[in-house]
């Protein structure tokens, strides 16, 4: 059973406790050894045998149907394709679970972060980190953090446009209050004030009939806006800005299973998978390119 955050903690201590009565000087460097045992325990606690997980052998994975692309493909998480369906398999890899030992569960979004237990080990669902939601469940570090993306219809003469110069002269619709509207005040820096609206039915409502050239939203918005809101729509592209929303996968409060969990999203930083995962599932291939 994978130790609690209070147990990792009294390892470290009889860790430091023990390098004295191995050591006759404190000035040796023996605490170094000390250090090296306490992360080595702690690496031991989140091998595959010692994780608390739902099921002995097995990984549950929870997350919503439908399941829609970019995150996954043909509304089937298990084919490994589509981006949090990629995070989760490479998460379950550093955990040392095998595809075939992992398992998926359907979760509704809005029951995902609802207090209480869970019947997963984690869900990934493009689940915003908030402290609200963090009053009853647990986020793991994020695995994305939601740039912007302009979306306009295919025949619109911005509809090709490269670079925020090209878009200067669009007309470009925004709701009020959100980070997008920030995004275009202090990166897209139109020639003209944006549009701005109340809530999100307004600007999609505009882009429709017409009354802006362009919208600007967050990525996985705008996925779902060319998608499902807007036919003959299209993300001209997405850029970097301040305050985007961090995604992070969902764990039952006070999991045993948190702590490892994000050691292995940190090992997948590291490596550079995760920007890899990134860039094939939400980057130019999926249809996002970047904006200059």
């Amino acid at each position: 059973m994978f130790w609690s955050h209070r147990l990792i903690a009294l390892a470290l201590v009889v860790a430091a406790m023990a390098v004295p009565a191995a050591c006759g000087d404190d000035d040796d460097g023996g605490g170094g050894g000390g250090s090296e045992a306490a992360s080595t325990e702690q690496a031991d606690a989140c091998s595959k045998d010692q994780l608390a997980v739902k099921n002995a052998g097995q990984l549950t994975v929870g997350t919503d149907k439908p399941a829609f692309p970019p995150y996954f493909v043909d509304d089937d998480p298990t084919n490994g394709k589509g981006f949090e369906s990629a995070v989760a398999y490479a998460v379950a890899d550093q955990l040392g679970f095998a595809k075939d030992e992992v398992e998926w569960t359907v979760v509704p979004f809005n029951s995902s972060y609802a207090p209480g237990p869970k019947d997963f080990d984690f869900d990934i669902n493009q689940i915003s980190i908030t402290p609200q939601r963090e009053k009853a469940v647990d986020f793991s570090r994020p695995y994305y953090t939601a740039p912007q993306a302009v979306v306009t219809p295919k025949s619109s003469q911005f509809a090709n446009a490269q670079t925020f110069a090209e878009l200067e002269g669009a007309t470009v619709g925004v709701q009020i209050g959100t980070t997008s509207l920030d995004a275009v005040n202090e990166v897209m820096q139109p020639a003209q004030d944006p549009k701005v609206f109340n809530d999100s039915n307004d600007v999609v409502t505009a882009l429709k009939q017409g009354q802006v050239d362009a919208v600007v939203v967050d990525l996985p918005t705008a996925f779902y806006v060319t998608a499902a809101q807007v036919p003959n729509s299209k993300i001209v592209g997405q850029f970097s800005a301040p305050g985007g929303d961090s995604f992070g996968l969902l764990l039952e409060k006070d999991s045993e299973l948190t702590e490892c969990v994000d050691q292995a999203i940190a090992a997948l930083e590291e490596s550079g998978e995760l920007e890899r995962i990134t860039n094939k599932w939400m980057g130019a291939a999926a249809g996002a390119p970047e904006l200059r």
